[in-house]
This record gives C-alpha cells, structure tokens and sequence, in this order.
C-alpha cells in the first residue's frame, strides 16, 4: 500500500460500491425466494412429460438453485467490500493523524513508491525562517514515528490483500455461475485460507505430527470441511500426489491404532475425504489441476516407506483415492472421470462380466490397509460406490450403461463389495442420496426406470440371480422396490390401471411383470429388503387411499371400485412376498423369528424418519400424478401425519389383530395364513382410516368384507403369478 495512494484515498466511491451491493443482496434474496416458492415449486408440482420432463425440470430446478447461490455469493462480497472499507478508511484516518502529529515534532513523511517511504525533518534548522521556533525531536522521535507510519501501511495493506484474495478465491472458485461461500465476514474467509495454507504444511511431513499434532489437524478439518475456500485451498497447496502420499504415509504410521488414537484417525479419515469433497466442487486452475493429477496417478504405486523390505508392494492411486471417498459428496463430473478409469481397470482380462475382479485388487496387496475401522480400503470400487451413494446424479451416470451394470452386480459375487454397491443403486433408481431423510425424491425419470428395471432383470434370473440379495444388497433392493410401489403396481396390475395406481413417473410402464414377480420374490428371503417391501407397499396403499378419497375426479368410477383395485394390488404384492417366504422354508426357529422381528424394526424405523420429515420415499413421497397434484395434496391436507403414517406405525408397534391372540402384524409371522392374515388387516385398517379422514360414508361391515375378499383374491393371484414364473417347492 503507497503512503500518498491511503493518505489521500477518496473513499466515497467505495462506500457507493458498498451500498450497491447491499442493494443488489436484498434483490437477489427476494428472487431467490421467488425462485424457490414459485419456480422451483410450480415445477416440483407440475406433470412433466417427454423432453420437458428429462431436461426442462432439472434446468428449472438448477436455476433455482442459482438465484440461491447468486444470493450467498452477493452477500458474501457485500460484507467483505464492506469491512475493507471500514478498515481502510479508519487506516487512512490514523494515517493522516499520525502525519499531523509527527508535524508537531517536526517530522513528515514522504512517499517514495512501491509501498516505501522516508521520514525527515518538516523544516530544517538551518533553514528555518527568522524567528521561527523549530521543535525538538530525538532520535526516539523518528524511530516510533517511522514504525507508526510501517504499521499503519501494513495493516492497510494487509486488509486490501486479504480482501482480493478472498474475493478472488470465491470468484476463480466457479467458473459459471455462482459460489455458495458464505462468510460473516472478510476477517472469517481471510482466516479459512490461513488455516488451509497452515494445515497442508503440516501435511507435507506426516511423520513429524504428533498425537497433539493430529489432534490439532483433525479439529480444523472437522471445523472446515464444508468451507469451499479452505477445502480448496488446502487440496490445491498439499497437491494431488501429496494428498495420496499424506494418506498413505498416515494409514502406515497408525497401523495397529487402539483406542483413543483409532478414533481419532477415524474421524481424520471422514473429515479429510469430506473437506477434498467439498474442494472437488471448485473450478479453480488449481482444483482443475488436482483433479487431473489425480486421475493421472491412480495406477501409481504409493509406498510409505520405500526402503522395508516387508513391504516391497504400495497401495495404488485407485486404492488411496477410493479409501478417501466414502464420506461427502463429490463433483460429478471427477466421479464420472474417475468411474470411467476405474470400471476399465476392474474388468478381468478374459472380459467375463465380474470375474477376476477380487484377484485384481487383492491379490499381491495383502500388506495394504487403508482404512481405520471396518474393512481395508484394497477394493477402490467399495470407495466409489459409497461417493456415488451421496451423489445421485453421478450414480446415475454409473449404472445407465447395462453392461456396466451387469458387470458390477456380478462382480459382487466374488467381491464384499456389495453393501457399497446396493447403496449407490439405491441412490441412483430413488435420486436420494443414501442416508438423506431429509430431501424428497423427484418422479423417476426414463433413466433411472431403465436401470430400476435392468436391476430387477438381474436378480430375477433363474441362473444366480437371487445370489445378489445375499450378497448384502438385500436391504437396499427393499428399499428401491417400496421406492417403486407405483411402477411396481402398475406392472402387475396391467396396462390401463395408470388412472387408479397414480404416480409421476416418465415411465410408469417401465417395468416387467414377470421380472418384477421374480423380483420380489427373491428379495422376500431377505429380512429387511422383505420388510421394506412390506412398509412401502402398506405406505402407497395408503397414500393411493387418502388420495383417491380426497379427488374423486382422480378416476372416472366409484370409490368402490378404487378400493377393490387397491385392495387388490396390496393382495398380490404382500402374496408374493408371503408364498416366497413359504417356498424358502425359512426356519420358524426363535433366532430366525427374532431376526425377522429386528429387521421390521430397523426398516420401520428408516420409514418413520421419513415420513416424519414430511418427504416420503421417491415415488411413494408421493410426487405429483397430475395437474391438481393429487398425491402432493394429500400430503398437503395431513397425509404424511395421517393414513401413511398410521399404517407404519401399526406394523412398526406390533399392533395385534383384531380377533387374534397371538397376531401382531407381521411379527413372528412366518406362517403363511397368519401373514395373509395381516396383510388383510393392515388393508381394513388403511381404508377405514382413508374413509374416515375424507369423511366418506361407507358401510363399515359390507367394506371390511369386499376388502378382505380383494386382498384375498390377490393373495391368491401371486400364488399363479409365481408359478407362471418360477420352479418352486409347493408348485
């Protein structure tokens, strides 16, 4: 900072730069808000179809997003124009009153450029006029004065620095659009590339941290690693190599870690993969570049200690990189070029879809543990799958390729990697990042139908395909099928049932029948995928219910006929599962009852968690079916407090059955006539509540008879429906 350029610094254009922005902030809150309540939410409940339903939504939906980060970015810029201001002005102030005061003492200062500057004598005795008294001033004088003067140019300079290269930082940061970094203030961002200039040195020499060392390292990334600026930051400085060799070095010198010293490298290892997450997001060059070395260096061998004998193998690039992804969500477009690398490297030579995989990436990296707690890190596929969990767009992008697919859901026979997998699958078909309770799903696009239904073909095969759902994907294949009720619903019940089994889906005739049959079927011998089919298809029975009864416009017949449909439909599905269940021969013995009975709690507890944040589950969170939003109304009118929410709650408590001694619904219940039982039940009872919300008068006998003669009439339906598809034990 030149003395002359603070000393004489006209800051009212600044100050008018400063209330321009604070202006252009309150503007963009206010279309932001519009863009959120209006745009985004028209859209959300609008009936999209064809090219507007696979490209103008999203776009709406992203622009919306925009305005939203439009906004931060503005107010973020306002308040750190602002504090420079503040400051500088203050500095220029100090500036000339030390200038005056050193006048007192005969001093001034003298600008010589490039931020120097020289202090004499105001007026020289010598030369000093007739008369005139010239003040004393020591040698004290001059040096206090001089420092008065370096001090006040440092910190000014400092605060202009500081201020471009937060600015900068947030700018280079996005190359279109806009930076979600929010600060309080200048002197916060300022402090968040300090901190990340500080920890990526302190990264560099891994074996020179200590515990307090580690301590330390971890706290500020746990504090950080949502920060997009010090994520940035930190990345760029430690470089892509330096980040694979840190990783490596740090899972070498903690190897063996107990007790408090394991759970502090655990947590190290989420905030680090969640604070480079967060930094793949910025198109800095700098981030660009790291990206790119990344990706350069997945086949590079990584060694902690080149010179052990015991160790002559490291851990390759796609093993380091993948043992980091498992927490935060990444950029698509890195996990798109990072999937491509990696599918390529996992196929066997021979080209067998799945076959050999386990060899590749095991076999001769028996030393190599990336991975503090559970599992080794030497499977990278494990990594990505969990990245992909949390992004669902890039888990699209992964398995829209059948081939692909085939090859991955087969590779998981000889691999653990299938819990991973069936995560990322799950976040792929639902749009629903994996743990996101929070957030509602969109309508199932034609894509994710597709993959939705090459998943179902798969494990529908005769030859091995119910191999998959013990591979530990049973879980999540439960979750994607009560994701998919409507399509599943209208696959079994038959073209035309569109008008009674609503839903927003691009594709609600995606589905196979006879792969859907088998699929369920198999997914029925697992615990929890069968009990989250059994929530979801008791949630979108009920949904459908409270839907049809509170727009009798939504079908052109009678309610009459809309519960026999229904009631129909919960038959048939709720058959499936109870004949397959029957045709395994599950034990009734107590530890496979009591199995059973945890995971109808466990899935009735995910289910709950999402009824309660008022979001459903995809298709059944009940996206809009048609022009009056239909299924959204319902939620609307206390749908998600009400007929949903009591059909969940009736398995999840163990409700008893009317009549019954011993016939809580669906515990214990692997006897098949008890299960038809239930199902029956449970569907008097979504009906009754459905009738009684809407205010709907129907005989309660007559209707608790014609249901339970549906119901029945279905159950009876699955038992052909599974013998046209499937060889079976009582057939």
């Amino acid at each position: 900072m030149d003395l002359d350029a603070l000393r004489f610094a006209n800051f009212s254009k600044f100050g008018e730069a400063v209330t321009d922005w604070e202006e252009m902030v309150k503007k963009l809150k206010d279309l932001k808000e519009d863009a959120e309540q209006d745009l985004k939410g028209k859209a959300v409940k609008a009936r999209w179809a064809g090219v507007n339903a696979g490209v103008t939504r999203e776009f709406i939906g992203k622009t919306a997003a925009e305005f939203a980060d439009a906004h931060t970015q503005a107010n973020t810029i306002a308040k750190i124009l602002k504090d420079t201001h503040g400051e500088l002005k203050r500095y220029s102030e100090q500036l000339v009153e030390a200038i005056h005061r050193g006048v007192k003492k005969n001093l001034t200062v003298t600008d010589t450029g490039g931020g120097t500057f020289r202090v004499e004598m105001n007026i020289h005795p010598d030369r000093a006029a007739k008369g005139t008294e010239v003040p004393h001033h020591s040698q004290q004088d001059v040096n206090d004065f001089r420092d008065e003067i370096a001090g006040i140019l440092s910190n000014a300079t400092q605060s202009d620095k500081s201020a471009k290269d937060v600015l900068k930082a947030i700018v280079d940061a996005v190359k279109y659009g806009f930076s979600d970094a929010s600060y309080p203030d200048r002197d916060h961002a300022a402090q968040a590339l300090k901190d990340a200039e500080k920890m990526a040195k302190m990264a560099k020499h891994p074996k020179d941290m200590s515990l307090d060392d580690i301590a330390e390292f971890n706290g500020y990334l746990k504090k950080y690693h949502d920060d997009p600026l010090f994520s940035e930051r930190f990345a760029t400085r430690l470089g892509a190599k330096g980040t694979l060799q840190f990783w490596t070095d740090m899972t070498d010198l903690h190897a063996g870690a107990r007790g408090a010293e394991l759970d502090q490298m655990k947590s190290m290892q989420k905030n680090l993969g969640m604070t480079l997450a967060t930094a793949s997001f910025s198109d800095s060059s700098g981030m660009k570049e790291w990206k790119e070395d990344v990706l350069k260096e997945t086949n590079t061998s990584f060694r902690a200690d080149p010179s052990n004998p015991n160790k002559p193998v490291g851990a390759l690039g796609f093993q380091v990189i993948s043992s980091l992804m498992r927490q935060g969500e990444y950029d698509t477009e890195f996990l798109d070029s990072y999937r491509e690398k990696l599918i390529k490297a996992d196929r066997a030579p021979n080209g067998l879809p799945g076959m050999g995989t386990n060899d590749i990436w095991e076999k001769g990296y028996e030393s190599v543990d990336l991975v503090f707690g559970k599992g080794d890190g030497r499977d990278p596929l494990e990594g990505f799958f969990d990245a992909a969990s949390h992004n669902p767009e890039a888990a699209v992008n992964a398995f829209e390729s059948k081939s692909d697919l085939n090859h991955l859901l087969e590779s998981s026979k000889y691999t653990d990697r299938g819990p991973s997998l069936g995560h990322a699958l799950e976040a792929a078909v639902t749009g629903v990042a994996h743990g996101d309770t929070q957030h509602g799903a969109l309508p199932h696009s034609k894509t994710q139908v597709q993959i939705m239904q090459n998943v179902i073909h798969a494990v529908a095969q005769p030859d091995g395909g119910g191999e998959l759902v013990t591979k530990g994907m049973g879980e999540s294949f439960g979750h994607m099928a009560a994701s998919y009720m409507p399509e599943i619903s209208q696959s079994l019940a038959g073209r035309g049932s569109g008008a009674i089994f609503l839903t927003g889906s691009e594709a609600p005739a995606g589905l196979d029948r006879t792969d859907v049959t088998r699929f369920l079927s198999e997914v029925s011998t697992d615990d929890d995928g069968r009990a989250a089919i059994r929530y979801g298809e008791s949630i979108y029975t009920s949904s459908l219910l409270d839907a049809h009864l509170a727009d009798p416009s939504l079908f052109d017949g009678s309610s009459h006929q809309v519960i026999q449909n229904i009631s129909h439909n919960a038959g048939v599905i709720e058959g499936i599962v109870g004949h397959s269940v029957a045709d395994a021969d599950i034990s009734a013995s107590v530890d496979a009852e009591k199995e059973a009975n945890d995971a109808n709690k466990r899935q009735g507890e995910f289910f709950k968690s999402v009824l309660s944040a008022g979001v459903g589950i995809g298709s059944v969170a009940l996206v809009p079916a048609t022009p009056a939003g239909a299924l959204a109304g319902a939620a609307g009118g206390g749908f998600f407090g009400g007929v949903a929410s009591m059909s969940v709650d009736r398995i999840f408590d163990g409700r008893e059955m009317e009549g019954a001694l011993d016939g809580a619904l669906y515990e214990s219940g692997q006897e098949l006539n008890k299960t038809q039982d239930s199902v029956s039940q449970q569907t008097q009872w979504a009906v009754a509540d459905a009738l009684k919300q809407h205010h709907v008068d129907m005989p309660k006998d007559a209707t608790d008879n014609f249901v339970s003669q549906e119901v029945n009439r279905g159950w009876d339906d699955s038992d052909r429906m599974l013998e046209d598809v499937k060889k079976r034990p009582s057939a």
